[in-house]
């Protein structure tokens, strides 16, 4: 499955944006629930104004839960277990799953 283009626009003004130091966090509320979402944010200027423009939010829960990497031939999407529970469970013997490593404080 191939990036759609506007999609890698996107991310290219978002790496620019993180290269100038021009990014922000901005808690926001979703405009169907009305449940705070938080928000990352290219910042910019217009006459004096600053102009922040979303690219999306930050995953609620668990990312790893909430994802499943793209359907490939012999790829992890093929291992999922139909009798776990749960919509997109993945068998624990796929490997698609990993916990990020905690820094010492």
């Amino acid at each position: 499955m191939a990036i759609p283009e506007h999609f890698r626009t996107n991310f290219q003004t978002l790496l620019r944006a993180a290269a100038d130091k021009a990014l922000a966090l901005m808690e926001c509320n979703d405009a169907v629930t009305g449940e705070p979402r938080y928000v990352l944010c290219a910042v910019g200027r217009d006459k004096g104004a600053y102009v922040m423009t979303p690219f999306g939010h930050l995953a609620d829960g668990n990312p790893y839960e909430a994802y499943l990497p793209p359907d490939v031939p012999g790829g992890p999407q093929s291992a999922i277990d139909p009798a776990s529970e749960g919509p997109g469970a993945v068998a624990a013997s796929s490997g698609t799953r990993r916990k990020r490593a905690r820094r010492p404080t």
